[in-house]
């Protein structure tokens, strides 16, 4: 029988992180959203609690816990503070935790000890491209094999925190074999441009970037993985699970705020909450923050137990990135005209919450 009761491990990391969230990420949310720009002093308080460190290996200073389990409780409550701070904390584990599936022992070596550092150490990944219909299995940026290295060529979009990076993770395409491949890729790499800050709907706290290949050559050593490579269905789930996981963290914040606002929110005598109809949407909301959250663990303890979650991991993403834009819509609503007003968080979760179905390669764990 499955049980998803947290260990005292991890109930005490979900609470240390609950109280930064409710410290630090709550307080600050709205004025970043609005300034447009991350607080710093909040990105480096929480990367102080070695949320990344805590899955990196032993042998090079990590604790080694990379369960999936852990990550998706530790992205639902960041996600819960902020979205966008959640994101900016977790882009760094975009090159880390698959460095740590797939890197060489040289790879693992030279990159991982750099996230071991007091200070917040900026890293991300390539991974969405612009256009239609993107297919993470038929990407459009190719790597052609060219001398002794590869050449990257194509456009990468929502990457985050790409103009402050050390290093990128880049997917692409391997224009011979077909095969989707990953390439450590130095930020100071010739043919690789980091274009203006892209304007979103949501993460409006969260800078992301297009990025361009233009012949960036990288020596074959740069591959993630080496000769063999990487996995890339391995990568896709790890990636569902995050942000179902996130995005029940976004809902739940929702579910929660518009459940307090209709218990103390008066007219014509009562409490809005006692509305047939407000109660109603409330304990719909309930139920699927709930049933989501339940869905997401699944497919983590899926990956825990070195199980194929691919089904599990896909139907969880599909639900959650439905469930949040209905919750937070709900939410909305509840607060009526209030809801549509910027001083109240309502609308910038549903401003962040209809982005999920968008965000593929933002997260992972």
């Amino acid at each position: 029988m499955v049980s998803f009761t947290p260990t005292e491990d991890q109930q005490l990391l979900v609470d240390t992180i609950r109280r930064y969230a409710d410290k630090n990420i709550r307080p600050a949310a709205h004025d970043v959203d609005e300034a447009e720009a991350p607080d710093m002093d909040v990105i480096q308080a929480g990367w102080q609690l070695g949320l990344i460190p805590s899955a990196l290996p032993e042998e090079l200073g990590g604790f080694g816990d990379m369960s999936a389990i852990s990550g998706a409780m530790i992205a639902e409550e960041l996600a819960f503070g902020d979205l966008s701070v959640a994101m900016h904390l977790l882009a760094p584990s975009l090159l880390a935790y698959p460095v740590t599936l797939f890197g060489t022992a040289a790879q693992r070596e030279s990159l991982l000890p750099a996230f071991l550092e007091e200070e917040f150490t900026a890293a991300t990944a390539a991974f969405l491209e612009p256009g239609m219909m993107f297919d993470p299995r038929a990407m459009q940026t190719t790597a052609t094999p060219s001398g002794d290295g590869v050449k990257l060529n194509g456009v990468k979009a929502c990457v985050p925190l790409a103009d402050e990076s050390r290093a990128l993770l880049v997917y692409a395409r391997n224009a011979e074999s077909g095969d989707i491949e990953a390439y450590i890729v130095p930020d100071d790499t010739p043919g690789l441009l980091i274009q203006e800050r892209e304007k979103l709907m949501g993460l409006r706290a969260l800078p992301t970037f297009r990025v361009k290949f233009e012949d960036a050559q990288v020596p074959v050593s740069a591959k993630l993985g080496g000769a063999v490579g990487i996995d890339i269905q391995t990568i896709l789930n790890r990636q569902n699970v995050a942000l179902g996981a996130l995005a029940v963290g976004v809902a739940r914040a929702a579910f929660e705020y518009a459940r307090e606002y209709a218990k103390e929110r008066v007219q014509f005598g009562k409490a809005i909450a006692q509305n047939q109809s407000i109660a109603f949407m409330l304990a719909e909301m309930a139920i699927e923050v709930d049933a989501t959250r339940l869905m997401v663990w699944e497919s983590a303890w899926m990956l825990d137990q070195g199980q194929d979650a691919t089904r599990e991991a896909y139907l969880a993403r599909q639900y959650a990135d439905k469930m949040v834009l209905t919750v937070t819509d709900s939410g909305v609503q509840t607060l009526g005209g209030y809801g549509f007003i910027r001083e109240y968080p309502a609308e910038r979760w549903l401003r962040n919450g209809r982005g999920f179905p968008t965000f593929d390669g933002l997260a992972i764990l």
